[in-house]
């Protein structure tokens, strides 16, 4: 069993070749991957307000393996709030998404307290998009938001020797480790710091071939029960997903 919880669906602004959401099923069973978790490219680049419902015929056609995360900008939560009234009851969304970099909110920044607390009075768990050291400012949100789940997608990037310490400050916050040009040996280093328990699988496809974490995780040697754990026990319970049959 695999579940990714770093996906999108779209054109991205480079490539229009992975826009339709056949690519994402394919790549996924080239992979063994079951179940992904995407948001919409056009959500998360330009504009969650015709980005988020955009997603929403697509999930329904592609069935349980493709699930939403509902893109959140803190600068505009009226919007945001909106929109998880109205699409959260589409049952078709497990998740959201923040980029910080393309929101213009830092981990560590007083919006992303202000989303993250959005977020939590839906108890809806958030996949935020980390680079840099904002991974201990975004830890430390988190540590300050009560009841907030929160995934720090890549590591922090290069920024990836930081997750132990931004693990002390929060037990809400679990690590996704994709990056096209990852570092040797760093989920294993990882893992041996902060346990099984805290890190999940997640690919940034469409953007990246799953294939480099795939492989990057393979390197690590995982045990039985630890590669249980990331790769999708602790996705199913942070995100609320049925256990495979």
């Amino acid at each position: 069993m695999i579940v990714d919880v770093h996906g999108h669906w779209g054109p991205w602004f480079f490539s229009t070749s992975v826009a339709d959401a056949a690519v994402n099923l394919r790549v996924m069973d080239e992979c063994g991957i079951d179940v992904q978790l995407v948001s919409a490219v056009e959500a998360v680049v330009y504009d969650p307000l015709p980005g988020n419902p955009a997603l929403v015929p697509v999930l329904e056609a592609a069935g349980p393996r493709l699930r939403g995360l509902l893109v959140v900008d803190p600068r505009d939560l009226s919007l945001a709030e909106s929109q998880l009234s109205s699409l959260l009851p589409t049952g078709l969304f497990v998740g959201a998404k923040i980029h910080t970099h393309y929101a213009g909110s830092p981990g560590g920044s007083a919006a992303m307290a202000d989303a993250l607390a959005l977020l939590a009075s839906y108890d809806l768990p958030v996949l935020v998009h980390t680079w840099g050291e904002e991974i201990v400012g975004l830890a430390d949100v988190v540590a300050g938001v009560p009841g907030v789940r929160v995934v720090a997608a890549h590591f922090g990037g290069p920024a990836w020797p930081l997750v132990p310490d931004a693990a002390q400050r929060t037990d809400r916050l679990w690590f996704e480790p994709c990056w096209s040009t990852p570092a040797p040996g760093r989920i294993r280093w990882v893992l041996d710091r902060v346990g099984p328990e805290r890190l999940m699988f997640g690919s940034d496809a469409t953007l990246i071939h799953p294939a480099v974490t795939l492989g990057a995780i393979r390197a690590a040697e995982l045990s039985a029960a630890e590669e249980e754990l990331v790769m999708w026990r602790n996705a199913a319970d942070v995100f609320r997903l049925p256990a495979p049959e």
